[in-house]
């Protein structure tokens, strides 16, 4: 059985990157609107309705305008925006949230595909919650860097277009990042975090990281058990390791950059009760396009790791 697939904003970052994963795969059928018609209204509500799969490579208000035309019943969605990740009737796209959260993403009419910076953040702390190591309530900081590629067209240019020689700058310093909704939504939180993000000179790559004052929480946990209900958590996905702790030159922005994959990591200080917990993968892989199409995959009944470069 051949899946028909759109993708709407192809032309985009997110978009190449998908379609990169999907070229040539076998029972993955690519719906393309002539580019004599490429701003034609009605040939994009065709393509809307004509395929099996959407996925959403656009701005949010477009995003939510594309869902609107789709009358197709038997339609399916991936928004690859921050239209609907916290809203009704859509399934948050991260299949290791839960251990039913795979489950779900194949049922799944509407699914909305996770942001880059909460994907890390998530994969972190959320098994510590469920888990009853970080309670609820735990006031949590969120830092990190990722590189400039997701920043879109504007931010690819500033860095490349020789107007820029900053090779760090932090952003988001209001502190009311689109994020946070997501962050605390699906992390299961009474607030969301305090998010300190950066934008690093290069093209693409993530880390992300949270500190933890451990002599603090509630049962005092130590790091080999918050180390061990992480490896359990995604003890059966090749999409996110745990990995040791020896080879500290590899925890770098760069290090899972052009990879579908996230490593995880958990350092600290276990004579003071602290520890520092890091995230790295790729922004444009794990944190945008690996994820869609991983999402593609479950909700097509295929390979969940098809295409992707684990």
């Amino acid at each position: 059985m051949t899946v028909s697939i759109f993708i709407d904003g192809a032309a985009g970052t997110t978009g190449l990157e998908i379609r990169d994963r999907i070229a040539g795969r076998d029972g993955i059928a690519v719906i393309a609107i002539d580019e004599a018609r490429r701003k034609d209204a009605t040939a994009r509500s065709e393509a809307l309705n004509d395929a099996d799969i959407v996925i959403l490579c656009l701005p949010d208000d477009a995003a939510r305008e594309a869902v609107a035309l789709i009358r197709n019943p038997a339609t399916r969605v991936i928004d690859a925006s921050s239209a609907h990740r916290v809203a009704d009737g859509w399934t948050y796209g991260l299949p290791e949230l839960e251990p039913e959260q795979a489950a779900r993403i194949a049922e799944a009419r509407f699914v909305s595909n996770p942001g880059c910076w909460p994907s890390g953040f998530l994969a972190l702390v959320r098994p510590l919650v469920r888990a009853g190591l970080v309670p609820a309530d735990w006031p949590l900081v969120y830092s990190g860097a990722s590189g400039y590629s997701g920043g879109g067209k504007a931010m690819i240019a500033e860095f490349e277009g020789g107007g820029t020689a900053t090779g760090f700058r932090a952003y988001g310093l209001g502190l009311s990042h689109k994020h946070l909704a997501e962050m605390r939504t699906h992390g299961g939180l009474a607030q969301p975090p305090i998010f300190l993000p950066a934008v690093a000179n290069v093209y693409r790559g993530m880390l992300g990281e949270i500190g933890l004052a451990l002599h603090a929480l509630p049962g005092r946990p130590t790091l080999a058990a918050v180390e061990d209900v992480l490896r359990e958590a995604y003890r059966d996905t090749p999409v996110v390791r745990v990995a040791a702790t020896d080879d500290i030159a590899a925890v770098r922005i760069e290090e899972d950059a052009a990879s579908d994959r996230m490593t995880l990591r958990v350092f600290g200080n276990p004579d003071n009760g602290q520890a520092r917990l890091i995230a790295t993968y790729d922004n444009l892989g794990k944190g945008a396009a690996g994820a869609a199409v991983q999402n593609l995959n479950i909700m097509a009944g295929l390979d969940p790791v098809a295409g992707l470069t684990l």
